[in-house]
């Protein structure tokens, strides 16, 4: 970006870009390679590993520390004439600023042996709102992105959905109820999935409920056998499952892969993928009942 820029406003110091990209990948690649160095002596696999990553940091530096240099000559040159500069330097502003993030957490977790803690960890520098999930699965037990929880009813609609950024499933368990009964006032029963108990939803959510089918993780009390025991509560729960075949038909309907921008772009891309699903169940639900008239039709022989 920097480099096109620079060609756009006659700045020197960019004409061999591609060649420093070319530099800064093999330095990247050395540093990757380091860490998988058999040898059987540890202080010089560590060693190893520090040295190729203090080169890259550098090499890092001292490209980022040109482009500086580039911007602040031309927002000298050309900054009075154009609006449209400042947007474009802005924009490489913004990734100046992810690689001085990053060169500090590869400076602190591999040179200084620190643990970076989560929240400081930025698994996307394009789509900032992007999180590790931990989906405790074979086969893909991590996935990036957005958690979303959606509540439907008996008949496969669904009332009401949540985009969760930075909550977990038993944050927002009385939340999404107390929202979707905004919506549905009748709604006086639900079922959730056992990530969703705490001794303090259970509570929570009987208060506004007729039914709460909330199952216990771990070990079950004598007492909470018997309410989970129950014929009512193992109906509910055994219905649940139907919410899997609701969670695919969104991804089918278009959430598999958000192709919107942003978080709001992606609350959007969940929005019209909830819509999209409802009125396909409409569509569903008409069809039967179409069939079923074809069906009642009387059926006229022919004689002879």
């Amino acid at each position: 970006m920097i480099a096109e820029l620079c060609d756009k406003y006659n700045a020197p110091g960019w004409r061999q870009y591609q060649y420093n990209i070319k530099q800064v990948k093999k330095a990247f690649r050395k540093a990757q390679q380091s860490k998988r160095s058999k040898s059987k002596d540890e202080t010089k696999r560590n060693n190893l590993i520090a040295e190729s990553h203090k080169a890259y940091i550098e090499l890092a530096n001292c490209f980022i520390a040109k482009a500086i240099a580039s911007m602040n000559f031309i927002r000298q040159e050309y900054g009075d004439e154009e609006l449209l500069l400042e947007i474009e330097l802005l924009a490489v502003n913004k990734f100046v600023e992810h690689a001085n993030r990053q060169i500090d957490q590869i400076n602190r977790r591999v040179i200084k042996g620190e643990i970076i803690p989560h929240y400081e960890k930025v698994f996307s520098i394009f789509e900032e709102h992007t999180e590790w999930i931990n989906k405790g699965k074979q086969g893909i037990p991590v996935e990036l992105g957005l958690k979303v929880c959606i509540l439907s009813d008996q008949h496969h609609f669904i009332l009401h959905h949540r985009v969760m950024q930075k909550e977990v499933d038993n944050q927002i368990a009385v939340p999404i109820v107390q929202e979707a009964q905004n919506k549905f006032s009748d709604l006086n029963t639900c079922s959730f999935d056992k990530g969703f108990y705490s001794p303090l939803n259970q509570q929570d959510l009987s208060n506004i409920l007729d039914l709460v089918v909330l199952p216990k993780k771990g070990y079950l009390s004598a007492e909470r056998k018997a309410i989970e025991n129950a014929d009512e509560f193992k109906v509910y729960k055994r219905k649940h499952s139907g919410i899997e075949s609701d969670i695919n038909a969104i991804e089918v309907h278009g959430l598999d892969r958000c192709l919107d921008h942003g978080v709001d772009g992606f609350k959007r891309y969940v929005a019209l993928a909830v819509a999209a699903r409802n009125i396909q169940q409409v569509g569903v639900i008409i069809k039967k009942r179409k069939l079923k008239q074809q069906d009642r039709k009387p059926q006229i022989k022919n004689t002879s």
